[in-house]
């Protein structure tokens, strides 16, 4: 559908008011097909620029009659981006329910304005379960006592547990989701059970994994330790990783035949899940003594440098940390600057191992793929 002049006029003077009186070297992203309930909800954009949080209300779209519209500033690199209505959980996806994959726009192609068509949502698809038989609900509202809040909890047994009398290392994985079963997956789930159960055959490596629901809308606030300029969010983590120590933990290691010591108790996680996940392993080394951190948002979180200037000096805590260099050039250049730091304050080198996956990009994808090269790094590789 071509738009009249005095449309698109009209679309600019509006977004000049709206984010002010500089519109050099800007992009309009037009939003002119997507599906019809949409119409009558709030759409984001969420990408590297803003650090992947899926709503970040700087980033909601304008409507403006059937259409959305936002402004960008030039950025020095390319973006990548995909829309939501408000999270993870209400991602754009192909008409056919399948993962989008991400939007990229280089600045160099000097467009005014670029239209877009949003074919579908998630959770308009009924998808089927695909987590295996070792996988169960342990605690549906589960209670959260530091958030005041109930969250499911799904617990993935090794193949081995029924017919032994053996103890066993945890992971407590953020979430949980997307971690072992694509009908509950927004995005494309981790594979975590069916990774796990080759292990178990393949080197006898057999682990317990606790998957944590995340709060959705309350995610980012949950997953985030410090004040956040660029968000207005509610620094909930430290609750938050506090419940997981206190009353999470403990629970599982009563019911489950579990090896409860920090060098056997991993946190882990991705975006502002690896955010979470860096800020659990420095704030309390003492229960969770490894750590893996995926594409971690330490470009949100300013204060995140200051923590680790007074809290690096563990000397038995390890730490995996990766990222694509398709994600950002920040991304890539904040956890090497983020390990030197760490580093330079006393964590040891050798308990720190950096990965940079050449092609990666800031998706589950990325995430399922790198997840046994960190956890045979973490258990297999001292």
């Amino acid at each position: 559908m071509k738009y009249p002049f005095s449309f698109l006029s009209l679309c600019a003077n509006i977004l000049c008011l709206l984010v002010g009186p500089s519109v050099m070297a800007q992009l309009t992203i037009m939003v002119t097909d997507l599906p019809e309930p949409a119409h009558k909800d709030s759409i984001y954009i969420s990408g590297d620029f803003e650090g992947w949080s899926g709503g970040n209300e700087k980033y909601r779209l304008h409507k403006v009659d059937n259409n959305y519209l936002i402004t960008l500033e030039k950025q020095q690199d390319a973006i990548k981006f995909k829309f939501t209505k408000g999270s993870w959980e209400s991602v754009e996806v192909k008409a056919n329910g399948s993962q989008t994959e991400n939007r990229e726009y280089s600045f160099s192609e000097n467009k005014d304005t670029l239209k877009v068509k949003i074919e579908e949502w998630s959770g308009q698809f009924k998808k089927i379960s695909t987590a295996t038989t070792n996988v169960k609900l342990l605690a549906k509202d589960f209670y959260m006592p530091g958030l005041d809040k109930k969250r499911n909890i799904w617990i993935y047994l090794p193949p081995s547990y029924d017919g032994s009398s053996q103890r066993f290392p945890v992971i407590y994985m953020h979430d949980g989701q997307n971690l072992f079963d694509d009908a509950l997956a927004f995005s494309g789930e981790w594979e975590v059970d069916e990774t796990l159960n080759r292990l178990s055959n393949e080197k006898k490596l057999n682990l317990i994994v606790v998957g944590i629901e995340n709060g959705g809308a309350e995610r980012i606030n949950e997953y985030t330790p410090w004040t956040l300029p660029a968000y207005p969010a509610e620094p909930m983590g430290e609750a938050y990783i506090e419940s997981i120590a206190t009353t999470l933990k403990p629970f599982v290691d009563e019911q489950y035949r579990t090896l409860a010591d920090n060098q056997n108790t991993v946190i882990m996680g991705s975006s502002l899940g690896g955010l979470i996940s860096y800020y659990a392993a420095l704030k309390n080394p003492l229960v969770f003594g490894k750590s893996a951190v995926f594409s971690p948002s330490f470009e949100l979180a300013p204060s995140s440098y200051d923590f680790a200037k007074n809290h690096s000096n563990i000397k038995n805590s390890r730490m995996y940390v990766m990222a694509g260099d398709l994600e950002s050039e920040k991304m890539v250049n904040r956890i090497q600057e983020m390990s030197n730091l760490m580093t330079a304050e006393g964590f040891p080198v050798s308990n720190i191992h950096l990965n940079v996956v050449k092609g990666g990009e800031h998706n589950e994808t990325l995430w399922k793929n790198q997840f046994e090269a960190a956890i045979l790094w973490l258990f297999l590789d001292e």
